[in-house]
């Protein structure tokens, strides 16, 4: 994607910069946090998430009960996340052209219209094509929505509001997940492909009342001016080596763990997204007082760890607490990176973030699973564990960059109660 001179990164706002939460003054009240606008947008959140997650599990289980061989439930997945890849780096332009409620109903109905036709024709070609047409919808309202929801949180209350955004949106894929699997053994894929995309189309009704582009303040920041940008792909290769480990874990722990002990796995699964929950609520309530930029390095240490504890994947206990200690490195990188991109441009600029966080999420996911599953046919699971955590701690270097440049923006600056 082009960018012209006028598309350069702005500068952060006084008080706004990496590293330091803006304040409204030590002993000022707060401003609201949950707002109308804000949940309204809720609304339009939990829609595309459940519309998303209740089919994840549910299409590559389709694609192989179709007949499409052992390569189809890959094939679909594939698809879906390729679609998803390319719709993040087209949709800032998109937002910028036509303002967030478009991009956000186009993106609704990509993803929920699709899905009520999955089961109409029969052949991996249909499949594929509703799958590259959900990614697409799915990369739509995760960049627009990422963008308004960033817009309708108070700049000091930032890291709070994202680590709220980040649990009810969470709470439909941990429902949705399992739930779809469930249904879809219980009453036929039909019925479960189409309640996902009932809910999705559902959801466009709660956008209308959501602002649009009164929002996008100062100069847009182009996707190719991001990836050039510093501060901005700093922090965003910092979590993509985290969601490198969590695209591993999700996809070969079942496959990692001795048939004797598999019982470990859904306990495991459950600890790291009740881990993750919880620290990227302690990060962003922390980040919003010191400042994001010291939370990325500890947050990509942390996973590292808990990566090289999963490694001795024969042993229930360090499988769990493995799992745990990544789950609470996932949580703080998570909210810290997010915060920290977001708090370096205006407003016309959080569409941008949105794509670049989001790229780096599923982008680092797909490397992650692709690349653990070729490198443990060679060396075995456990090995393959503790090489992945020396392919994290390779994102040390940006990640002390940015804490470097956090301790200096804020130096001398009193930090804001909270």
């Amino acid at each position: 994607m082009t960018t012209s001179k006028d598309s350069q990164t702005p500068p952060p706002h006084p008080g706004h910069g990496p590293g330091h939460a803006a304040s409204a003054g030590p002993s000022g009240p707060r401003p609201p946090l949950v707002t109308r606008a804000l949940m309204l947008r809720f609304v339009s959140m939990i829609g595309a998430s459940a519309g998303f997650f209740l089919l994840l599990s549910v299409v590559p289980l389709y694609a192989t009960a179709s007949g499409g061989g052992g390569g189809a439930a890959g094939m679909a997945t594939g698809a879906l996340m390729l679609s998803t890849v390319v719709g993040e780096l087209a949709a800032p332009r998109f937002v910028a052209r036509h303002g967030y409620r478009v991009a956000l109903i186009a993106g609704l109905f990509l993803l929920g219209a699709p899905a009520l036709v999955l089961t109409a024709f029969p052949g991996m070609a249909w499949i594929v094509t509703v799958c590259l047409l959900r990614g697409l919808g799915f990369a739509f309202t995760v960049v627009a929505g990422g963008a308004l929801t960033a817009s309708l949180i108070p700049a000091e209350r930032r890291g709070e509001g994202l680590a709220l955004v980040g649990i009810v949106s969470g709470l439909p894929s941990l429902v949705g997940l399992p739930l779809g699997v469930w249904l879809a053994s219980r009453v036929g894929y039909t019925p479960v492909a189409v309640a996902a995309g009932v809910v999705a189309l559902m959801a466009i009704v709660a956008v209308p009342g959501l602002p649009d582009r009164e929002l996008m303040s100062g100069r847009p920041v182009g996707m190719v001016t991001g990836f050039r940008t510093g501060p901005l792909i700093r922090p965003a290769v910092v979590f993509a080596a985290t969601a490198l480990a969590a695209g591993i874990i999700v996809t070969f722990l079942p496959l990692a763990v001795p048939p004797a002990i598999t019982g470990v796995v859904s306990v495991a699964l459950f600890v790291q997204t009740a881990a993750s929950t919880v620290a990227r609520w302690a990060a962003g309530r922390h980040g919003d007082r010191y400042g994001p930029a010291g939370l990325v390095l500890p947050g990509l240490l942390v996973s590292a760890v808990g990566v090289l504890v999963t490694a001795l994947t024969g042993h229930p206990v360090a499988v769990v607490a493995g799992v745990a200690l990544f789950g609470i490195g996932f949580g703080i990188t998570q909210n810290a990176t997010l915060t920290l991109m977001y708090a370096g441009v205006s407003a016309s600029g959080y569409g941008t973030v949105s794509a670049l966080w989001n790229f780096a999420y599923d982008a680092g996911m797909g490397i992650g699973a692709v690349g653990f599953g070729v490198l443990a046919g060679r060396t075995g699971y456990p090995w393959a564990f503790v090489l992945t955590a020396g392919v994290m701690l390779g994102a040390v270097v940006p990640a002390w960059r940015d804490r470097v440049t956090g301790r200096a923006r804020s130096a001398g600056q009193p930090h804001p109660s909270c």
